[in-house]
């Protein structure tokens, strides 16, 4: 009964308006899929849900044999390594791996501001970092990247103003709950577990505090191989993943029970905080080459790539399937 009603629910919102209608003439355009199989990445975090809630919509595409494929946190290896053909990472990610020759090509922006930066009593903001200890996982990990890019912002050195903790074994919320580090970088549903628990305080929301809010934090990718060889099927898995995003922005809650229900996450109230909190709303409104500018600027003034943001977008992105389905998915 909850997967008839779950697939009801995905017919009533792709039937619900303009933006979900798919005639078969514009079908027909584009002409028959190359394949009808789509690998996509299965990663722990929940801010990435619109490719985990596309299954129903990428079957209506035509893609009879969905897949999920598990991989490390913030992988891009299995992408690039042509074990999953498309996936959601962060922008930052993203440009590193290109800039170190993985083969990715960028399609869409997805989502904004999905990581959050949690500091202890008496930190109030960014520059309140001097001297103080942030647990990271591991040194040149996307969330150190990131940090680094946040003192740097507000003048700090982040070599030598900041104590950067690192224990591979020991994950930095934990050490955070224990006091035994002064900030570190939540990403969902660490931060709405933090504040369900009342520890500590937010000194940066990405999803509203600026610049970040003003880029997206996540880009779909996918492997270059598989768009060379599939266009078709890279428009019609997009169309889906954007859909879901739509889905995410307009029923957060039916959203989050879908990503229980199918076992990607196990706190229904999380995921339902995250969902309504972020904004999934923007990817017809935000500019997803001008994220990958920005974090490319700003990841070369940090010593973290070396490729130009004109080349990485010159090589790396293809923006055709978007701005034809920005036309075709008018709100």
């Amino acid at each position: 009964m909850a997967i008839m009603q779950t697939r009801r629910w995905f017919l009533g919102a792709m039937a619900a308006g303009s933006a979900a209608i798919r005639t078969p003439r514009v079908l027909a355009a584009e002409g028959a899929l190359e394949t009808t199989t789509v690998r996509i990445g299965k990663s722990p975090g929940i801010c990435v849900a619109p490719q985990y809630i596309a299954e129903e919509l990428l079957r209506a595409e035509g893609f009879t044999d969905v897949r999920y494929v598990d991989e490390p946190a913030t992988s891009t290896e299995t992408l690039a390594h042509g074990k999953v053909d498309l996936d959601t990472n962060y922008a930052s990610n993203f440009v590193r791996a290109i800039d170190a020759g993985e083969p990715i090509t960028l399609l869409a922006g997805v989502m904004v501001g999905c990581f959050e930066l949690f500091g202890t009593a008496g930190i109030r903001n960014i520059a309140d970092l001097k001297g103080k200890s942030v647990g990271i996982q591991a040194l040149a990990s996307n969330p150190h990247a990131l940090l680094t890019l946040m003192a740097a912002q507000v003048g700090l050195d982040p070599l030598n103003d900041i104590h950067w903790i690192t224990d591979p074994t020991v994950k930095p919320i934990e050490l955070f709950e224990q006091g035994k580090i002064d900030a570190f970088l939540g990403f969902p549903p660490e931060p709405q577990d933090l504040r369900a628990r009342g520890i500590g305080h937010v000194i940066v929301n990405t999803a509203v505090d600026r610049p970040w809010s003003q880029y997206f934090c996540c880009i779909l990718g996918a492997n270059a191989d598989f768009v060379r060889a599939h266009p078709v099927a890279t428009k019609r898995a997009l169309r889906a993943v954007l859909k879901a995003t739509d889905l995410c922005a307009t029923d957060p809650a039916r959203a989050a029970r879908r990503l229980v229900d199918n076992g990607f996450t196990a706190r229904y109230d999380y995921a339902q905080q995250a969902l309504s909190e972020l904004p999934y709303d923007r990817w017809r409104e935000y500019d997803a080459e001008d994220t990958v500018r920005f974090y490319a600027l700003r990841l070369r003034e940090a010593g973290f790539i070396k490729s130009s943001p004109q080349k990485i977008i010159a090589d790396s992105t293809d923006w055709r399937f978007l701005n034809e389905l920005k036309r075709e998915l008018k709100a």
